[in-house]
């Protein structure tokens, strides 16, 4: 990076024009010169440039145009409207707010990616305290946040709630530290919100009537989405809340909605687009003699539903309800249904629109060829496993993804967990599906060969990364040898994120990663043999990128101390895996990222910053 681009300045502060001003300029140039001349010729392009940023909004193509002088660098800044932060500890909230001065939108990111997976120690970091602090007094007109990864507290949200007065917009996915009592402030100070989606958060059940708290009168809601809320809600209130919101267009509910529910809130909210079910069964048995609802003629009457999710505690019996919409759905995501492959066949028939689908292996590899023989429009598919220890069953196989392969030829991403695969597999993958742009396989036994022939699973990666020209995230495991990573240094030249596990021979593994792929920006690696070596192999390349996370690895403090001071704009950071001071030089979490600021001030005691 250029020395003289790494410090964000300030922006200037300039006042609109006054055309009277500019009027009499102009009389003043022509009775001396006897023609117009612009006095101020820079400032007339930088105001005609800032009216062309105004339309650009692809922030990679800002922040190249905001290199290319220090007038462009203002003028980029002071036409910004959206702030994305992807490591919320590379730039601090002082630098950011005092740079981009006119932001309305932001979008904030914590911890990575492997905290998912409890491989990050709990209390690590990540606060939105000093974000919120600082966007309170410096962008007032803020709408919409949000955040991935995030710590945020009851306090952090009731300081958004009372600081934007036209605040519309709040998501968080992957979020923790917040409660039911958090989520009522801001329903109930946010008169304007439009949108409040959880996803996969950690909500605290702080026993507060949260939906109650949304406006007596009419509501600005399009987006409500809590289903990862674990604790019952008031049906009531949420009824009138629907009710009262014909712009609703997005609903997900948490498993606490019964499928009777359900069928109430469509009846009141024909207009949704979305529909996450909830449980997607009765919350009690219906009397004998009593007749159920027609859950059919609820999803008849939503005409525009073009996605649905949920179904967390299904009742297959029910299914056949969803029919009247699946011909228009483009999005289906059976990730939290245990259902098999008939009762799957059931459903698929009938979508031939859908581009999206998320299911579970229970479907096996034959609830897979049906999705490949109806779904030729699908763009994605996640299959999720059901029981994920490394020595299961594994219901899914090379099988399932081969049918893929062959009968959704248009498939753009992929995220497929098994237990057994094959080279054969993977390759007639890359060769028919050759758009993929994200191709995620999770063998999830350690070192597991190809199934047939006890090869390593070298060729099928290989495969891929020579086939898929437009390749930029790849996840690998099985059984892989250095080969495998020199396939992917020579040919994965769009590679921005790569994820490994229980992979490689040596460091040379690493090294071909890290010298052969100049895109590359996060990398995920965990139970793998590298060490110091193959860690000072990326020297040229780590200022270029977000992150380097290697977990249970073979680096050494020493070696870890090397690149921190080679790279002084690097933080490195040392995570031990418990209070425990480490007994040897071993270094068991590595997390490595560019920052501006430096070491953070938050660090706990378990994380060295070397």
């Amino acid at each position: 990076m250029r020395d003289d681009q790494t410090e964000m300045s300030e922006d200037d502060e300039r006042p609109p024009a006054d055309p009277a001003a500019e009027t009499s300029n102009k009389s003043r140039s022509c009775i001396d010169f006897g023609e117009f001349h612009s006095p101020f010729p820079d400032q007339v392009l930088e105001n005609v440039l800032e009216n062309v940023l105004f339309f650009l909004t692809s922030r990679r193509d800002r922040n190249a145009l905001s290199l290319v002088c220090k007038s462009w660098y203002r003028a980029e800044a002071y036409t910004r409207s959206e702030l994305f932060i992807g490591n919320c500890y590379a730039v601090s909230p002082r630098r950011a707010t005092e740079r981009f001065r006119r932001v309305r939108s932001v979008v904030l990111k914590g911890k990575p990616r492997f905290a998912d997976f409890n491989l990050m120690p709990p209390n690590w970091g990540a606060h939105f305290l000093p974000w919120v602090t600082a966007m309170a007094s410096a962008y007032p007109w803020l709408e919409k946040v949000y955040l991935k990864r995030m710590s945020v507290t009851d306090e952090d949200l009731a300081l958004l709630a009372r600081s934007f007065p036209g605040f519309k917009e709040l998501t968080l996915v992957c979020c923790d530290g917040f409660g039911t009592s958090g989520l009522a402030v801001v329903a109930s100070k946010c008169r304007q919100l439009r949108v409040l989606d959880l996803i996969e958060d950690e909500v605290n059940d702080d026993e507060v009537d949260w939906i109650s708290y949304f406006p007596e009168t009419g509501t600005c809601l399009e987006s409500l989405m809590f289903d990862c809320v674990e604790c019952p809600i008031n049906f009531d209130e949420l009824e009138k809340l629907v009710a009262r919101s014909p712009s609703l267009k997005k609903l997900r509910l948490n498993r606490y909605v019964s499928v009777g529910q359900l069928f109430s809130l469509m009846m009141r909210a024909p207009q949704l687009t979305h529909l996450g079910t909830g449980s997607f069964s009765p919350s009690e048995l219906v009397p004998q003699g009593d007749q159920e609802p027609d859950y059919g003629f609820a999803f008849a009457t939503c005409r525009s539903l073009v996605c649905l999710s949920g179904f967390r505690e299904v009742i297959p019996d029910y299914l056949p309800a969803i029919h009247p919409v699946c011909a228009n759905l483009t999005s289906l995501n059976f990730s939290y249904a245990n259902i098999n492959a008939e009762q799957l066949k059931s459903i698929i028939c009938h979508c031939h629109k859908l581009q999206i689908f998320w299911v579970l292996d229970s479907v096996c590899d034959e609830g897979l060829q049906a999705v490949a023989a109806t779904c030729k429009e699908l763009r994605e598919l996640r299959v999720f496993p059901i029981d994920a220890r490394e020595d299961g069953e594994g219901p899914v196989s090379e099988v399932g993804l081969q049918a893929i392969s062959e009968g959704c030829k248009k498939l753009q991403s992929i995220l497929y967990f098994c237990q057994r695969m094959t080279n054969a597999a993977v390759i007639a993958m890359s060769k028919n599906c050759p758009d993929l742009v994200v191709f995620r396989l999770c063998i999830m036994g350690r070192h597991r060969p190809d199934h047939i022939t006890g090869e390593p699973m070298d060729e099928g990666f290989g495969a891929i990364v020579m086939n898929c020209k437009k390749l930029t995230r790849l996840a690998i495991s099985g059984l892989l040898t250095d080969t495998a990573f020199s396939y992917i240094g020579t040919y994965g030249k769009l590679v921005r994120t790569l994820s490994v596990a229980f992979a490689g021979d040596s460091d040379m593994g690493l090294k071909y990663v890290l010298e052969g792929c100049p895109r590359l920006q996060k990398l995920e690696i965990r139970d793998s043999p590298f060490g110091d070596l193959a860690l000072r192999s990326g020297l040229h390349h780590y200022y270029n990128m977000r992150f380097l996370w290697m977990s249970s690895c073979r680096l050494s403090r020493q070696g870890c101390q090397e690149i921190a001071q080679a790279m002084p704009r690097l933080v490195v950071e040392v995570i031990r895996d418990g209070s425990e001071e480490a007994a040897n030089d071993s270094v068991e979490i590595l997390y490595m990222y560019r920052s501006l600021e430096g070491p953070r001030e938050d660090a706990p005691n378990f994380v060295t910053i070397l």
